[in-house]
């Protein structure tokens, strides 16, 4: 999914069989805040990733922890031949298990 691809969050909410405590909880947002969202307002970009991350990429952001990211953001500038090829091993990985 590209960042300007639209999010039906509706849909992808009913697809996974959640209502919408249960859905939009796990994002940090209230349950009137999503059916506005699912209503038509516009989600603000942050939700909008977080959406991806956590109910179209399955990623559990709670293990999540800053230095992860900085040491992503490290490798990716300095070494991005080794980011590359550990990025297709993980998912080689993740695939496997």
């Amino acid at each position: 999914m590209k960042s300007t691809d639209t999010i039906d969050a509706r849909e992808i909410r009913k697809k996974l069989g959640m209502n919408q405590s249960q859905f939009w909880s796990r994002l940090g947002v209230t349950q009137s805040g999503g059916s506005r969202y699912e209503s038509g307002r516009n989600m603000p970009k942050p939700v909008q990733a977080l959406l991806r991350l956590v109910h179209v990429e399955q990623i559990d952001i709670s293990k999540i922890r800053r230095e992860d990211m900085d040491v992503v953001e490290y490798l990716r500038a300095t070494d991005p031949e080794t980011f590359k090829r550990l990025k297709k091993e993980a998912k080689a990985y993740r695939k496997a298990s």
